[in-house]
């Protein structure tokens, strides 16, 4: 291997010795308890001598990232009409069961509806992933997560007991107005972060706001696209009342800021001039 050779082109060599383990299910390291080298890396500028010994890790088969997206979002979608039509294996046979009176539960299927639209929109048309790949392995339990919650609150807000808010119409329109704003909120973060990147680069940037006024919430946080995520989740909790939404919106939170402090603390350490207001999802709190 020549010195100035990459650790994408030693997988390489790697897989045309041994087909079976293509480069994405390659883990290269220097130390078998270390982390996985980039392919960007350069062998010569690695602490190694004029001799190295790499460690190969098998990851297991991989699912590329657009497709486990596609996979995640699509199970909600269409769980969700399940419940939404009242299909007579879900609630029973009972005429007075095939419609529900409340017309927040029809609001409430078009919000999640949108939703899970707009995330396989953006997921074909504007995400683009640092990552190429995931283990097929994970897609299983994320799906179980998605899939499992959706299937869960839908029961309880398609119910034929189910209850309307407390505050009627007022309490519905309030979350409607804040559903759509998070929601183009997010959004307009996706597209920031997508033009941050070029195509197939993984260069990481700076993002900051633009002139569109959704996205001045990066003046504050690292993951504005996190915050408006968890307001999506907030508003749809207020609009239905539904206590197993409110379960679903406070796991959505935890891990959301978990995955925000993560890339908060990373932003900090490759970049001295990172704006020191900015907190990871909450302004001036968390």
């Amino acid at each position: 291997v020549e010195p100035n050779a990459t650790i994408r082109e030693i997988r390489l060599m790697f897989h045309k010795l041994y087909p079976q383990w293509y480069p994405a299910r390659q883990s290269i390291k220097l130390d078998p308890k270390g982390k996985s080298l980039k392919d960007e890396e350069i062998l010569q500028h690695l602490p190694v001598g004029t001799t190295a010994t790499l460690y190969f890790r098998d990851l297991g088969p991989q699912i590329g990232w657009t497709m486990v997206f596609l996979i995640e979002y699509t199970g909600p979608l269409f769980i969700y009409f399940v419940f939404y039509f009242r299909m007579p294996f879900v609630y029973g046979l009972d005429e007075s069961f095939t419609s529900s009176p409340h017309p927040v539960v029809n609001l409430a299927c078009i919000c999640h509806s949108f939703h899970y639209i707009k995330r396989l929109i953006e997921t074909v048309f504007v995400h683009r992933f640092s990552h190429g790949t995931m283990p097929l392995r994970n897609i299983v339990k994320n799906c179980l997560y998605y899939w499992g919650f959706a299937a869960w609150l839908a029961y309880y807000i398609n119910h034929p007991l189910y209850t309307p808010p407390s505050y009627g119409k007022k309490q519905i329109n309030f979350a409607v107005i804040m559903f759509l704003f998070c929601e183009a909120g997010n959004f307009s973060i996706h597209v920031v972060l997508s033009d941050l990147r070029r195509k197939g680069s993984k260069t990481r940037k700076i993002p900051y706001p633009t002139k569109n006024p959704f996205t001045w919430l990066f003046f504050f946080v690292s993951c504005p696209n996190y915050t408006y995520e968890v307001g999506t989740w907030i508003s749809f909790t207020i609009m239905t009342q539904c206590v197993p939404v409110g379960l679903f919106t406070f796991l959505c939170f935890i891990q959301m800021t978990i995955w925000a402090k993560d890339k908060h603390c990373t932003y900090l350490r490759e970049f001295k001039d990172y704006p020191s207001l900015r907190m990871p999802i909450i302004p001036f709190l968390l």
